[in-house]
């Protein structure tokens, strides 16, 4: 008996630890569904997509959109509750069938939608899951006649009209239940039913075609309601068992550029937990909180040091308290450790305050380097206590005039200088002895802040700058231009006066943010890119191989999203394609303004947490500020998280700190698999001195291995450590002749590094050319390669090499090697670069200047951060010669039409729908109608353009617009004609 009851105990026991067991791993939860889109145009999968992305997400679905066909495989379906199919593939691939038949058999959900019934149609088996196949259809108004009134489904959804696509179905599953039909005289049509596959649910619908039917709020509802019961009672458990936020609203003075009706009102804040349980990150990821106020307020830029630890500058001051005196400021930079290694922090120290309104921050030198416009600061601890004792200027002259348009983004690059970007206030002053006027731009400078270089010019308030591993430099930009690619610096251009503008290139492939709410407040590029900030790239291995060296993350935090920009290779330079997001938010305080890789693989976030993003224009019935931003108490001063996104199936960094008085802890940061460490430990090794560690630099270079993804990035930074330390100026014998080898390395990267950091000899030319760089077969490299040839000393032989290069189809018709090249005939072709920077110059001063036959001139400028023209009319006379002067003063392009009486609404919907295509840009966002009578190119801040015209004969009312993204509803006036 006793035995018996010791049994008894020990299955109790046992149940009871299961139950336990059990509970802990079903904890309430979000629904997971795996949308799968297409490319194609015709059933607009991505925008319908984005409807159902915002209309779910509250209620605690996520979507996560994909046009991928080979995600139908065992591990990626197995992290999904759900998968929605809403696409035009004609056939499934075995394993593709044997992935998605076996994941609906064990229990998950399928919502074929639409057109999905006409998917994968040498399946059976698939159509068989799905209940049937599309046959034909016509197209009209209908109702939906409901058959099951009482199904889970069908609660709360009333029948609704709408237009669509009338589908008529074959094939169609006995064993399906027929939710509702669609009535065509006495023809009963199946158009919702479900369908069971083994332990899985299905739930179809017919309707779908286009918005019309997707934004049914009838529709929308069945649709939900069919994603939920599909899913299967554990799951939807699950997500009851979720507290989902539910912010209170309250009505606020809060600005509507948007002309939203209802107007925006204020949401309250949430805690950091509540935050993240209306913020999404990919499957398979989690969201660590690493800190939060009142630890820590207003984190706008952070870095960290090379004990790991997390730098941050938090301002309190910004935007508009701008102080004229020194040391006055409330803003700081604080410290923060997680000493304990819980990944919280719990130690917080100021290293420095009474700043006011720092935007960047680098380490350099032993210390940091901060941006504070209008000086770059350099601050260190010189007695080991965590305090800057020493404060020192390094470079002044950056504006101050706009503080969400100053300089930004300071990075170690692996040239061994700072780079950064700067947006409309601008760099005006002398470095070195030399001059430099500049705005919106790149640029690079040495650590001791003795020399400066204007990199690249771009086409707005620029926020964003990234690097690659191979040395490529990413570029973002606010207003509809998220993604650049840096391929020519501007002093190669200016060789031969062409113009600035092409020495950075608008790479991205699309328009759209795609949020998870539909309370956007935008200045303008309405639900686009307005605000985009940084562009950094992921990498390290921690992440999927898809992140690798791939993956820039573009924070845009008036959507409270980071985007994923995937980065491909397109001829010499690159080409973005839309990734969607990588965190998107519906809590609409969440503000993400930087997202990097941290010492540990993850990406570190830092949120500003506010509920005003927005800086000027100054709206109706608000007042400018002393930082140009509108002034408004809603303004948040107190709040700011970082957070930590970390893949589930990371591993640990092997590296935690490094000592730079310990050259082998250098040389094994040199070879992490995490950037951070190596450049850590390049800038460690150059700042040290460590010519001794030469031996083991070039043991680097010379192994010839490569990563899965083609890279040898040890070898890399060894090149640029070599170039750091001062070993290439032809003094090192064996550090010339290894870098020379690399020429011929196997990774692309390695032979581009190499030919950077050789000294501009003969020699150096003799061995390019003889590696063959030239002719590369990485454009990316041959471009390199041009360019760098172009500094090298005159030859003749090179010349005609050069000039038959020119010839050679893939270089002419590449868009960045075709400018390489005449810059590189500009040394070695005698008398091209005279003639051709002379004829350059000639075009340039003839374009739009001719005055024959002026009758008339009108001045019109664009009014400097207002997003208007100077003048709201101006009067012409009819079948006049005009010439209109438009100058543009302002700090993004703007341009100018002149339209048909009556059509600026027309004119207007088209210039939104072209900046919505990423070859907008290319016809300057002016739509080809005949509406559009005159128009001016795209005009870069500061210039002034001519448009002369015949005035029309008519008289009447002409309306002039901006048709930049967003900006014609503010930004138009009248030409009056008279007779």
């Amino acid at each position: 008996m006793k035995k018996y009851i010791v049994l008894t105990v020990i299955c109790l026991v046992a149940l009871i630890s299961f139950k336990g067991t059990y509970n802990k791993a079903e904890p309430p939860r979000r629904l997971e569904i795996l949308f799968l889109g297409h490319t194609a145009t015709h059933h607009e999968s991505g925008k319908l997509a984005e409807i159902v992305q915002q209309s779910f997400f509250k209620d605690g679905i996520n979507i996560t959109y994909t046009t991928n066909p080979d995600d139908l495989n065992d591990s990626t379906l197995s992290r999904y509750d759900g998968l929605m199919l809403y696409a035009n593939y004609d056939s499934i691939s075995k394993s593709q069938e044997k992935a998605l038949l076996q994941f609906v058999k064990s229990g998950k959900g399928f919502i074929p939608v639409h057109c999905a019934s006409y998917c994968f149609r040498n399946s059976d088996e698939v159509v068989k899951v799905i209940g049937g196949q599309f046959s034909s259809h016509d197209t009209g108004t209908f109702k939906m006649v409901i058959v099951d009134k009482k199904h889970p489904i069908m609660k709360g959804v009333e029948p609704f009209t709408t237009w669509d696509e009338t589908y008529v179905h074959t094939k169609i599953n006995k064993n399906i239940h027929v939710l509702t039909e669609r009535l065509e005289g006495d023809h009963h049509e199946p158009y919702s039913w479900t369908n069971t596959y083994g332990k899985g649910r299905v739930f179809y619908t017919a309707y779908g075609h286009d918005e019309r039917t997707w934004k049914q709020p009838g529709f929308l509802k069945l649709l939900e309601n069919g994603v939920i019961w599909a899913v299967g009672k554990k799951a939807e458990r699950n997500l009851d068992k979720l507290k989902k936020p539910n912010p209170a609203y309250t009505a606020a003075d809060i600005p509507n550029y948007e002309k939203r009706d209802p107007a925006p009102k204020l949401q309250a804040p949430l805690s950091p937990a509540e935050s993240q349980l209306l913020t999404q990150i990919p499957v398979g990821f989690k969201m660590q909180l690493f800190a939060s106020e009142p630890d820590i307020e207003k984190p706008i830029a952070m870095a960290w040091d090379e004990r790991g630890r997390l730098w941050i500058l938090e301002t309190i001051d910004y935007p508009n308290t701008v102080r004229e005196t020194t040391g006055e400021g409330n803003d700081r930079i604080k410290i923060c450790e997680d000493t304990n290694g819980d990944g919280k922090a719990d130690k917080f120290t100021i290293f420095a305050d009474k700043l006011n309104i720092p935007t960047s921050i680098v380490f350099a030198r032993g210390g940091v380097i901060i941006a504070q416009a209008p000086d770059f600061l350099f601050l260190k601890d010189t007695n080991g206590d965590d305090k800057a004792d020493v404060r020192e200027k390094l470079i002044s002259g950056w504006g101050k005039s706009d503080t969400h348009a100053g300089p930004s983004n300071l990075k170690y690059g692996l040239d061994n200088k700072i780079w950064g970007t700067v947006g409309y206030s601008g760099f005006d002053g002398s470095v070195g002895g030399q001059k430099f006027n500049f705005s919106q731009a790149v640029y690079r400078f040495t650590p001791d802040g003795k020399k400066l270089e204007h990199l690249g010019s771009t086409s707005n308030n620029t926020w964003g700058l990234g690097f690659s591993e191979n040395f490529d430099v990413f570029v973002s930009t606010a207003n509809n231009s998220h993604s650049d690619y840096l391929g020519i610096p501007l002093p190669y251009l200016q060789r031969l006066a062409m113009p600035g503008m092409e020495s950075v290139k608008k790479i991205e492939g699309h328009y759209g943010m795609h949020v998870v709410t539909k309370n956007l407040r935008q200045v303008d590029v309405f639900n686009g890119f307005t605000a985009a900030a940084g562009h950094n790239l992921y990498t390290a291995r921690n992440f999927p191989k898809e992140y690798w060296n791939r993956i820039g993350f573009v924070n845009e935090p008036t959507g409270r999203v980071i985007h994923r920009a995937i980065l491909e290779p397109d001829g010499a330079g690159f080409k973005e394609k839309d990734g969607w997001n990588f965190l998107a938010s519906a809590d609409e305080w969440m503000a993400p303004v930087q997202s990097e890789v941290g010492p540990d693989g993850a990406v570190w976030v830092s949120d500003w947490y506010n509920f005003i993003i927005q800086h000027n224009p100054t709206p109706k019935g608000f007042e400018n500020g002393k930082g140009n931003a509108y002034i408004n108490p809603l303004r948040d001063r107190t709040h700011g998280r970082i957070y930590r996104i970390v893949y589930d199936g990371a591993k640990p960094s092997p590296i935690t700190k490094l000592d730079k008085n310990k050259p082998e802890e250098l040389l094994a940061g040199l070879k992490s698999d995490n950037m951070f460490w190596r450049i850590t430990a390049q800038r460690l090794i150059v700042e040290g001195g460590y010519k001794q560690m030469a031996p083991q630099l070039f043991d680097l270079i010379r192994n010839k291995t490569v990563d899965a993804i083609g890279i040898n990035a040890p070898a890399i930074h060894a090149l640029w450590t070599l170039n750091g330390l001062g070993l290439l100026n032809g003094s090192n014998a064996e550090a010339l002749a290894v870098a020379e080898e690399a020429l011929t390395h196997p990774a692309a990267g390695v032979r581009k590094a190499a030919l950077q950091v050789l000294p501009l000899t003969t020699r150096s030319m003799a061995a390019i050319q003889k590696a063959g760089l030239l002719n590369d077969t990485n454009l990316n490299t041959r471009l390199a390669a041009f360019l760098t040839i172009a500094d090298m000393p005159a030859s003749k032989e090179m010349g005609v090499f050069l000039l038959a290069a020119q010839k050679v189809p893939q270089n002419a018709n590449d868009y960045w090697l075709s400018r390489a090249i005449p810059i590189a005939m500009a040394t070695h072709v005698k008398g091209y670069g005279d003639k051709t920077k002379a004829a350059n110059l000639a075009g340039i001063d003839s374009a739009n200047t001719s005055r024959a036959n002026v009758d008339q001139t009108v001045k019109l400028a664009v009014v400097q951060n207002a997003m208007k023209y100077d003048l709201k009319t101006f009067t012409v006379k009819a079948g006049s010669m005009v010439e209109v002067v438009f100058s543009n003063p302002d700090f993004m392009q703007h341009n100018l039409l002149i339209l048909q009486k009556g059509s600026m609404d027309k004119v207007g919907a088209a210039a939104d729908k072209l900046a919505q295509d990423p070859k907008g840009i290319d016809q300057n966002y002016v739509p080809k109608m005949p509406e559009v009578l005159f128009s001016t190119k795209l005009i870069n801040p500061q210039e002034t353009y001519k448009l002369k015209f015949r005035v029309p004969a008519d008289a009447g009312d002409y309306p002039f617009i901006c048709s930049f993204p967003g900006h014609w509803r503010i930004m138009n006036g009248i030409m009056k004609v008279v007779k």
